[in-house]
């Protein structure tokens, strides 16, 4: 698998022209299998809530499960960067100390500006900032040479701020390359992103069918493990009420 990811090694992979790998998990044992996939970073994503818990709204998640969940990540991963969210509701200085010191996290991921990443960074931690094209023409492929300039600048306050990372979100084919080119540091794609950034991050719940929600809908995954466990339990089912030894122990 190699030595551990670091932030000066996703700067080379940038500069190499080798796409960096992000996933967004929430437990242990999808951290080990993340990171024995070789992914580069492992990002504990404040989408926890909602899709682990049952929130009905990402900023309904507190620090303390963020730390919880980041805890049990940082367990299971040994070769590839943990990245813990900052809650919207909380402090990011104090939130991040927290993260990094008691929850094992590499980096802190934050929405915010230049003013509150520098005041992060100046505290000695690490932060991957994000930025959406949405709603600027981020999207589509015919998009206004201000609208380029402007979140080409964007971005590059947030470089300037001390960023290591930034998220570029709805990027599209147009702006997305723009802002790749105009930074230093990676520039990776969560929603609406593509191969025009350096690398992408993508929910592995989402990549993979782990929620019940992948039973029903017709969305293109890498896998179904929903209808997998569904198939497998309702065997199991069965295997009990008629009197069948099940299997295993």
């Amino acid at each position: 698998m190699g030595p551990k990811i670091t932030i000066a090694r996703l700067r080379e992979m940038k500069r190499d022209g080798q796409k960096i790998v992000a996933v967004v998990v929430y437990d242990y044992p999808m951290a080990r299998v993340a990171d024995r996939a070789g992914v580069d970073i492992v990002s504990v994503g404040d989408s926890v809530g909602v899709n682990l818990w049952g929130h009905a709204r990402e900023d309904e998640v507190t620090l303390e499960q963020m730390l919880l969940a980041c805890t049990a990540v940082r367990r299971g991963v040994d070769h590839a960067l943990v990245s813990c969210d900052v809650p919207v509701a909380a402090d990011p200085v104090t939130a991040a100390q927290l993260l990094v010191k008691e929850g094992g996290a590499d980096l802190v991921k934050i929405e915010a500006g230049p003013e509150t990443i520098r005041s992060v960074v100046d505290a000695g931690i690490a932060v991957w900032a994000q930025i959406s094209g949405q709603g600027a023409g981020g999207r589509g492929p015919e998009v206004a040479g201000d609208e380029v300039a402007g979140l080409v600048r964007e971005a590059k306050a947030l470089e300037a701020a001390g960023a290591s990372l930034l998220d570029f979100r709805h990027s599209g084919p147009t702006v997305g390359p723009a802002v790749a080119r105009a930074l230093s540091i990676p520039v990776i794609g969560g929603l609406g992103g593509g191969p025009w950034l350096d690398g992408r991050v993508r929910a592995i719940g989402n990549a993979i069918g782990y929620s019940a929600a992948a039973l029903d809908d017709q969305a293109e995954r890498y896998a179904n493990v929903a209808r997998v466990a569904l198939d497998a339990i309702t065997t199991y089912t069965a295997d009990v009420r008629a009197g069948r030894q099940v299997r295993g122990k």
